[in-house]
């Protein structure tokens, strides 16, 4: 039994109280699978039902919790459905709240084909690492405020912001995971109509290259890396991107390989990991039970193989391969919610993956 484990747990909005409670017991199924520590969870208020009881989403008691936390799961945030009162606030959406005060630097977005599920593309497996603090998202870029401004009733301007620094830093987790992959490493820039800011990404990445030899290297401009994920997504292996590039392929890259419901995502930085998938809280079918909890719940698998990783602790890491495992399975046997085709329910797509981890759990 390896040391105890403490996250952080947020519902979320829409289909966030449907699919971060099916990622929790996946989480718990997979770690007595390898023997590892049960998890300490730590229940925190987020979103709407924040705003009515603490007046905001991510209330700052959330966030001095968190510090005593190995890592947490977040569920979807709606908002656009926040009342006018906080919007007016100027206060930033929950991830961004997040993801700003512990510098989670590195989104890493993985989609790939699994066997069962119908897919644009065959033999997909790519990682998309977005730099997650800078770029055109100004909500990320501000030590106070949102980035956005009107200067006249009629004009409005936004702050995008490249720094070598962190330009740097995403080019290099970029690198160390291809050096474990397939060692190629694509970034994506639009520099032929943007030279300054790209020009200072594609050199930072250029450098970080050079210390990498036995990786590719190679760049590609963003509407053609859109264009190339549609047509012949298997020539990518890691896709490093600046913010909102690494926001838009990604989804694109989620839809190509079956639906964006199947897609996980990981925000951390070197010391704090946030599991988070990459869609959205689907208000539409919010409470009807039908969601798709496999981007949710892959998210949570990615959180444990860092923590494994962050710990040293095999035991952890393993429980996170196993989810994916358990996932694979269960997907290739068929059980698909309506997102992907199939009829199943959300609970009947979680029974089956927990139903494959329990194949492999001790007496």
């Amino acid at each position: 039994m390896t040391s105890p484990i403490r996250l952080g747990f947020m519902l979320g909005d829409g289909i966030g109280p449907e699919v971060t409670p099916a990622a929790r017991r996946v989480v718990d199924a997979a770690l007595h699978a390898t023997g590892a520590a049960a998890v300490e969870w730590v229940d925190l208020p987020m979103g709407l039902a924040a705003i009515e009881e603490f007046g905001s989403p991510m209330p700052q008691s959330n966030v001095d919790t968190l510090e005593h936390c190995d890592g947490w799961l977040l569920g979807p945030f709606d908002n656009g459905s926040y009342p006018a009162s906080w919007k007016a606030t100027g206060e930033r959406v929950p991830g961004a709240t997040l993801r700003h005060h512990f510098d989670l630097y590195a989104n890493i977005r993985p989609s790939r084909t699994r066997a069962g599920v119908p897919s644009l593309r065959d033999d997909v497996d790519l990682v998309i690492v977005r730099e997650n603090t800078e770029g055109f998202y100004p909500d990320r870029n501000m030590k106070a405020g949102r980035g956005e401004f009107m200067p006249t009733d009629d004009t409005a301007l936004l702050v995008g912001v490249f720094t070598r620094a962190a330009c740097h830093r995403i080019a290099r987790r970029a690198f160390e995971m291809a050096s474990q992959r397939r060692q190629h490493v694509t970034a994506v820039h639009k520099s032929n109509v943007m030279p300054m800011v790209f020009g200072l990404f594609l050199e930072e990445c250029r450098k970080v290259a050079a210390e990498y030899p036995d990786v590719v290297f190679d760049d590609v401009l963003f509407d053609a890396a859109a264009a190339y994920l549609v047509r012949s997504p298997q020539r990518f292996d890691v896709i490093v991107t600046e913010n909102l590039f690494g926001d838009t392929l990604s989804d694109l890259a989620g839809e190509v390989v079956g639906a964006l419901g199947l897609s996980p995502a990981l925000n951390a930085s070197d010391t704090h990991a946030m599991a988070q998938a990459a869609h959205g809280s689907a208000p539409d079918i919010a409470g009807q039970g039908i969601a798709n909890p496999v981007g949710m719940i892959l998210s949570a698998a990615m959180l444990l193989e860092w923590l494994g990783d962050k710990r040293d602790d095999a035991a952890v890491g393993e429980a996170g391969s196993r989810i994916s495992q358990a996932v694979d399975a269960a997907l290739a046997a068929g059980v698909h919610t309506r997102d992907l085709g199939g009829t199943a329910s959300t609970e009947d797509l979680t029974g089956a993956v927990l139903a494959e981890l329990a194949k492999g759990r001790p007496e």
